[in-house]
């Protein structure tokens, strides 16, 4: 795993060959009449033929077997995957939840697939508009299985265990504290290295792509460079047994069978790719004077919808940085949003709720629902010293933040066991300081 090799760069035409087939790219062309070594070239297509240039999404695959070669599709059980935003009546509330669990009794094995779980969500595949938030908890690989979206976009962040996923691209190893995106329709297969958990981000009918930097200029934030691209790898391997190839279709989940592996494609080239990327290398901004700028300002990715400046999704981390501002309250204020906002914890503690908020558990604060900094956090920023310090060393969170109002699944309020019932307590000790004798 850690000869895995890279190519680095955002939404760049890339060129990838396994070394094995040393000239497998068709030269001046995408479609020979007769593709060296006899392979058979593919296209995937990530958008519509016509999409303007900065927007058109496309590869072309070259492999030993088409993806066609397989039986029909037939239901699979879904288990806690769903769309189904009307299981249970809305709850306005602040939410939290604690560590979602993975399985330790070796009998219950899970893989990425069967470890789905759905949180919440908005929106409906069929009209490609919408987003929903999975967890995912495992403790086995997927053996002779692969999982395509044809929903949409997976944008996969591993609180526990490291990921080693096989692409159709080649493969990428990827750790908490990094993420990865997995495109609609990409073939991928999750081997995992015991107990596993994480985060998955959903988005319907639109790509994740780089924030408009405006002002800032031409460079911070995430730059496109530290984004790395799997190359190509391809294994010629009969399953006599049958290979399951898996669609998530319209929210279910459909098996097919093929006496082959999927992972077949000895070169490619294209702007359509799976992607991965470390969070530590994300350039900070940040007020150096006074009060907050708002938290946009640590998106990473965003999915954009059809109104400008307002996104499907966008995914924001709060990482290591310097707190410099002065005669200013330093933690996140307290707020009320047109916006819902999810949030995960990958690493260390978050400043506003230091206790309660823990890795490996999520909060959802839905919109116009009022959430803030705890009671103990406001009291010791209000009387802290206000010097130059390191905020959320050792700490990654992050908000999966979306312009849709988020339904919580059933398994979400009910089944998972984890809501925290407490969480509204946590503001309870606020007091009025309010004096009108004294500015």
């Amino acid at each position: 795993m850690t000869g895995l090799q890279y190519m680095s760069g955002f939404g760049n035409e890339h060129v990838s060959e396994d070394p094995r087939c040393p000239g497998a790219l068709p030269e001046g062309q995408n479609n020979p009449q007769v593709c060296p070594y006899g392979l058979y070239a593919e296209q995937l297509s990530g958008s519509a033929f016509t999409c303007p240039r900065p927007t058109n999404k496309r590869s072309w695959l070259y492999r030993i077997l088409p993806s066609v070669c397989h039986k029909p599709f037939k239901p699979l059980k879904e288990g806690h995957l769903t769309h189904n935003w009307d299981e249970v009546e809305p709850d306005p509330n602040q939410l939290r939840w604690k560590p979602f669990e993975i399985p330790k009794d070796s009998r219950n094995k899970l893989d990425f697939v069967s470890g789905l779980h759905t949180l919440c969500g908005a929106g409906e595949p069929r009209g490609r508009n919408g987003i929903a938030i999975h967890i995912f908890v495992c403790n086995a690989s997927m053996l002779n299985r692969c999982l395509y979206n044809s929903d949409g976009d997976f944008l996969i962040v591993p609180q526990q265990g490291k990921l080693l996923i096989t692409t159709e691209f080649g493969k990428m190893l990827v750790e908490p504290n990094e993420i990865c995106v997995i495109q609609q329709g990409m073939r991928f297969s999750v081997e995992v290295f015991g107990e596993t958990r994480g985060y998955i981000l959903e988005v319907y009918g639109a790509h994740f792509e780089l924030p408009d930097l405006g002002p800032i200029g031409a460079n911070g934030l995430a730059n496109p460079r530290d984004f790395l691209v799997p190359v190509a790898w391809y294994e010629d391997r009969q399953v006599p047994g049958g290979y399951t190839v898996i669609s998530k279709y319209q929210g279910k989940l459909f098996a097919a069978q093929q006496d082959f592996s999927p992972f077949n494609v000895v070169a490619w080239h294209g702007n359509y790719t799976p992607y991965k990327y470390h969070l530590e290398k994300f350039m900070v901004i940040n007020s150096v004077a006074f009060d907050h700028a708002d938290p946009s300002i640590f998106t990473v990715l965003t999915a954009k919808s059809t109104r400008p400046g307002v996104a499907l999704a966008d995914f924001v981390i709060f990482p290591p940085r310097w707190g410099v501002a002065d005669n200013t309250f330093r933690p996140p204020y307290y707020h009320r949003n047109c916006m819902s906002e999810f949030m995960g914890l990958v690493k260390g503690h978050y400043e506003a709720k230091e206790e309660g908020f823990q890795p490996g558990g999520a909060s959802l604060h839905s919109m116009m629902t009022p959430h803030g900094p705890d009671a103990d956090c406001f009291e010791k920023a209000s009387k802290a010293k206000l010097e130059p310090e390191r905020v959320a060393e050792g700490t990654m969170a992050f908000m999966f933040e979306s312009s849709l109002s988020l339904a919580v699944t059933k398994w979400g309020l009910q089944t998972s066991n984890r809501l925290d019932k407490n969480y509204y307590k946590c503001w309870e000790p606020l007091k009025s300081h309010f004096n009108p004798s004294c500015k």
